[in-house]
């Protein structure tokens, strides 16, 4: 398929590029690193030999969200952001951007937020998991009251948020202790995620702002599979729920969300999530630089689902959200 749009494509700075290492062999490390500096070189010919005609960027992991001071966490921000609006503003037939915010501080990243949609024309934000903010042992999750003035400014300026993984604190992730082939997208950051996912639908921040709309990578982070029995489980409580919002989640998760095909190119696992969610939420995504787009394209290209639908997940469904006109 020709025209497809991809949402969850990586770049680094200088500033965050060690933050996408990990401990990888040199010559693996070689090869990403050059892959997250690279924007309008190999990124563009692999987009061009597999169909891709649109990639919305967004900055690295966990970057901004890892750095507790404050100030730092702008100061990183500001200067990614402004990075990727010149490398748009070069490339508007091929790249859109996705702000980086420093959650660690509401009121700055409400002033980054707006001015990034208003002034730099980004479609959105791209926000790496929680912040840790003051201390190195902080984990800020968003549904917390503070951020709702936050979630205001995101309603009001009408534009999605994308929830992007990111590994807990070691201090909180005994379980994976002995066990570090769990850590990152094998399982921790899908786990991570899909909670902070189920505590903003839990919070009542959808009966405040019912148009807003999160957006999950790796086909929504197994929550699509694991919704019906979350919700049968709640309804044990009786009328009174155990939590603010008033409705049951997965309601939520079907007027509140978008998944992408992100670095899980596996076609009985779309089929499950376009039954569960539906084909006009799911978008199509590759994850680079840390999975190969032709990886992502040859699957989806050739996957069995109808024509119809794979022009909805590979380009329609992105333009109407991101309000694309190509």
């Amino acid at each position: 398929m020709e025209g497809k749009i991809a949402l969850e494509e990586h770049y680094a700075i200088d500033d965050t590029l060690q933050d996408s290492n990990g401990y990888l062999p040199p010559e693996t490390w070689e090869e990403l690193s050059g892959r997250l500096m690279d924007i309008e070189g190999r990124r563009i010919d692999e987009m061009d030999q597999n169909g891709v005609e649109m990639m919305i960027l967004s900055l690295n992991a966990p970057a901004v969200q890892a750095i507790p001071d404050r100030q730092r966490a702008n100061e990183i921000a500001r200067k990614s952001n402004d990075m990727l609006a010149e490398w748009v503003q070069r490339n508007p037939g091929r790249f859109r951007g996705f702000a980086a915010l420093p959650l660690q501080d509401v009121d700055m990243a409400c002033a980054e937020m707006e001015r990034c949609v208003n002034e730099l024309g980004f479609v959105g934000a791209l926000v790496n998991g929680f912040s840790q903010a003051d201390v190195e042992e902080s984990a800020l999750y968003y549904d917390l009251p503070q951020y709702r003035p936050f979630w205001d400014v995101v309603a009001k300026l009408d534009v999605p948020f994308y929830l992007h993984p990111r590994n807990p604190l070691p201090s909180m992730a005994q379980i994976y202790e002995g066990h570090p082939w769990l850590l990152g997208p094998t399982w921790a950051f899908g786990q991570e995620t899909a909670v902070h996912a189920l505590r903003l639908m839990a919070s009542g921040l959808f009966d405040e702002h019912p148009n807003l709309q999160i957006v999950l990578g790796h086909m929504g982070e197994g929550l699509p599979y694991s919704m019906w029995r979350i919700d049968n489980r709640n309804k044990w409580v009786g009328d009174e729920r155990a939590y603010p919002a008033q409705k049951m989640l997965g309601e939520y998760f079907q007027n509140n969300f978008y998944i992408t095909t992100s670095g899980n190119f596996r076609t009985q696992t779309l089929i499950d999530a376009m039954l569960e969610i539906g084909a006009d939420r799911v978008l199509f995504s590759a994850d680079w630089p840390f999975e190969n787009v032709d990886h992502a394209a040859n699957w989806f290209d050739t996957c069995t689902i109808s024509e119809a639908d794979r022009i909805k997940i590979g380009r329609t469904n992105s333009m109407d959200l991101f309000r694309i006109n190509l």
